[in-house]
């Protein structure tokens, strides 16, 4: 196992669920990621799909270093450099390039690529990649694909993001090869336009409560 797996695992292992945000206004991000933590998420994920991505993964690693920051919807080395530069700690993407596999090489942070296929699978594992994105995982087969793996791939560990719920959370984290999953419904809109940190950490404090037998 080299350094960047470890640390892909490592991150993973921290919590049952990995926030996926959507920050829309960047005076948001300290108090929604301060709050997020202090229900006991860690790990962010914050999806470059606003063009203030960059300025708020800077924002969050200068101002909450206790979180671990990662930087979502990367598609291209270039993406993932500039989240790099910016402070991210990981990159997440939605699947695997030959680009990316290429600027994995030379990358200063390690990435978590997404896969939906058997495949898409072996590709990434011949390319060096122990730790995968499942995604999107309702609509690739779910809870029944992610145990077909389990069998030709004993060694892949995921996180599956798309569609998960709290309430189908816990049938993922049942699964061995599963070290957390990715949810979007930590931060609702409504709650961050209102700037209601309570229930933010109330909803973290659910998370962290989800059953993940080992």
């Amino acid at each position: 196992m080299n350094d960047r797996t470890a640390l892909i695992r490592e991150a993973l292992s921290l919590s049952p669920v990995i926030p996926v945000l959507v920050i829309d206004r960047t005076e948001d991000a300290v108090p929604l990621a301060r709050a997020l933590v202090k229900g006991g998420l860690q790990v962010l994920e914050i999806t470059l799909r606003t063009p203030n991505a960059l300025e708020v993964i800077q924002v969050l690693a200068q101002q909450v270093p206790e979180a671990v920051i990662a930087a979502g919807t990367i598609t291209t080395p270039s993406q993932w450099a500039s989240a790099y530069r910016a402070g991210a700690r990981f990159g997440v993407s939605p699947g695997l390039t030959p680009a990316l596999i290429e600027a994995a090489e030379h990358m200063g942070m390690p990435l978590l690529p997404g896969v939906a296929t058997a495949t898409e699978l072996m590709t990434a594992l011949s390319a060096g990649f122990e730790c995968f994105k499942f995604f999107p995982a309702q609509q690739a087969g779910g809870v029944g694909m992610l145990k077909a793996f389990g069998g030709p791939f004993p060694d892949a560990l995921f996180c599956p993001t798309g569609g998960i719920t709290p309430e189908t959370a816990p049938d993922y984290l049942a699964l061995p090869n599963v070290a957390c999953v990715g949810g979007s419904w930590l931060a609702p809109k409504a709650a961050v336009q209102a700037g209601d940190w309570g229930a933010i950490e109330a909803l973290a404090r659910q998370a962290c409560a989800l059953s993940r037998p080992r």
